[in-house]
Parts: C-alpha cells; structure tokens; sequence
C-alpha cells in the first residue's frame, strides 16, 4: 500500500505542472499589453509607458521565459528582491473586484467550504441509502419511486430549481434569506469583540459563544444547500443503484445466500463494501467540484463564495481572475483524485497490485 501511495504522489507533481502549462498556454493568447495585469494594477494608457512595463517583466520574452517568471516569480527591478509567480501565492490583479486574485481566494474560499461541508453530508447520506434501498428492493414501488426521482433530480438544471427555491421560501415566504449573513449579524463579525478563527461563520459562532449568529448562518445555507444536495443526490442514488443491483448478481452473492446467511447480512457484509467502490469516485470528484465554486448555485442566492466571484470574472471578461480561479480548481480537483485513488486502493487491493 505504502509503494502504491509513494508512486501516486511521485505523479502529482507532473500532473499539477501540466495543469499550470494548460492555464499558462490560455494566458498566452492574450497580448501582451492585456497580461501587464499579472504585474501591475493600473494598465497605463500612455502607449510608452505600456511598453516600458511590457519590457519591464518580459512579456515579449520567449515563451518559456514568460512561464518560468509566471511560476517562480522575477527580480525587482528596484529592490532586487523576487516578485509575482504563483508559487508565491500572486496570481495577479482582478479588475473585477479592484483587489489582488488572493486575497479573493483567501476571503471567499472559507464560505465554500462552509457550503461544501453541509451539502457533502446529505449527499452521501441520503444518495447512498436510497441507492441501496432502491437496488435491495428492485422493481418494488420503493424502487421505482427513486428511479423517478433520479431522473427528475439528474435532468432537472441546478439554477431553475435554485430560482424555483428562491422565489417561494425568500420572496413569498421569507423564510430562508439570500447572501451569507443578515446585516446585523456581519456588523457583529467585525466587531474588536468577535473573533474569526476559521472564516466558517456557523463554526466561528459557536467558538464566540453566539448561537443567535449561528442560527442566522444556518438559515443562509438551507436553500443553497437543498439546491446542490438535491441534485447532487441523484447522481449518487443512480451510480449507488446501479453498482449495488450488478453486485447482487455476482457469484459469491449467490454463494453467500445459499449458505443460509440472513439477507441483511449479505447486504452489509458481503454486497455494500463492494458496490460503493465507483461511489468513491464520484464522492471525491463532486467535494472537488464544490470545493472549486459551483458558480449557478452561488451566484443565484448572491453567497460570496468562489464560484460567485468566477461568475463575477467571467461576465466583466476578467480573464486573469477566471483562470486562476480556474488554476484553483485544477489544483483541487487533482488532490481530490489522489485521495480517491487511495480509498479506492484501500477498498479494493487488487488496483494497488497493478
């Protein structure tokens, strides 16, 4: 197990630099005067003072030179001392939101993965139960009830049911309120009295003592969170059902049964460990997605998470900011498939043999 966990994580490193070459080739079609803002803040009109700064970080270097000073930074011209490059954490300048790109990422990043953690649980919860019920009690009313459901929910498009949500339980009934906190409560947050350890608002209010703030997060979170579970949910109870009904057929399945094994047994012990192998697949993929912004559901109830600021990007045409938005994710979505190999190597010892 060791020597297949080393080989994977010999590999992550290749593939995380092919990702910064597939987001730096987008880079490169931009000219030169538009990636300045990967350096400066305000893009100087003055065509000579353009090209000073043009010449100045080396946008009309070769490529490679451009890639290298875009990872590891370059010396001040002044100072001397090295700058930029997103190993240092500068990933430019966002006109969108007048800031530098990580400080976009360190103050909305905490509200996504708030997000993540309470719609993951749902998702794995419910989908994985229903998927087994539906595949124990195959073409039972049960059964069929979730197959309906699974369609709706798998075809149903994430921002039509949000805006369905927000319209009956915010506008009608104001019930569950859009954004991330009430105004009273954000004045709290930035009170000297409160303290922000985590950025995870429920989590930060229970550690201040503040249930009522609690309470408030919470009543943010319902409707982006039904809307990303119910969904999401369907896609588990789909590839859960599907995966546990193939497992049931199997030979040591029939073995197990013929020897006179209790049928709940036969589905804990021998039939359920199996059929949720491709479900960890897609369990980790799916934390990757949410973790990444997921950019619909985020920007329909205004939370400030990373996929709003992505939507934000993307319709002012800040291409800078979307790509390494986009970078982030990339960087997620590989860690999050490293994961998955290993549970799935711990779940199923012939694929560390390979």
């Amino acid at each position: 197990m060791s020597q297949y966990i080393i080989r994977r994580l010999l590999i992550l490193p290749v593939t995380l630099i092919g990702v910064t070459i597939l987001i730096f080739g987008m880079l490169s079609f931009m000219s030169p005067e538009e990636r300045s803002s990967l350096y400066v803040r305000d893009i100087p009109k003055n065509p000579a003072a353009l090209q000073g700064i043009i010449k100045q970080y080396g946008l009309n270097q070769p490529i490679y030179v451009q890639y290298w000073r875009w990872l590891v930074g370059m010396p001040d011209p002044i100072t001397g001392k090295m700058v930029g490059g997103i190993l240092r954490g500068d990933f430019g300048y966002s006109r969108t939101m007048s800031q530098p790109v990580i400080d976009i990422i360190k103050s909305r990043f905490p509200a996504t993965v708030e997000l993540t953690l309470y719609s993951i649980f749902p998702i794995l919860l419910i989908g994985i139960w229903s998927g087994i019920l539906a595949a124990v009690n195959h073409n039972k009313p049960i059964d069929q009830l979730a197959r309906v459901f699974s369609i709706i929910g798998y075809s149903f498009p994430t921002f039509v049911f949000g805006l369905i949500l927000l319209m009956i339980f915010y506008a009608r009934l104001n019930w569950f309120p859009a954004g991330r906190i009430s105004d009273w409560a954000n004045m709290v947050l930035y009170s000297p009295s409160y303290h922000n350890y985590t950025g995870l608002i429920t989590v930060d209010a229970l550690l201040n003592g503040r249930f009522d703030i609690f309470l408030d997060g919470l009543r943010h979170l319902v409707l982006p969170v039904v809307t990303l579970s119910t969904v999401t949910i369907a896609v588990f109870l789909r590839v859960t059902r599907s995966s546990m009904l193939e497992t049931l057929r199997q030979d040591y399945i029939v073995t197990a049964r013929a020897k006179g094994l209790k049928e709940r047994d036969v589905v804990s012990r021998h039939a359920r460990p199996n059929a949720l192998i491709p479900v960890v697949t897609i369990g980790g993929i799916q934390v990757a997605v949410l973790l990444g912004g997921v950019v619909f559901t985020e920007t329909i109830f205004n939370f400030p998470g990373i996929g709003n600021a992505a939507g934000m990007a993307a319709a002012n045409l800040d291409v800078i900011t979307v790509l390494a938005l986009t970078l982030l994710t990339g960087g997620i979505l590989i860690v999050a498939n490293l994961v998955v190999d290993i549970l799935y190597a711990s779940l199923d010892p012939r694929i560390r043999l390979g």
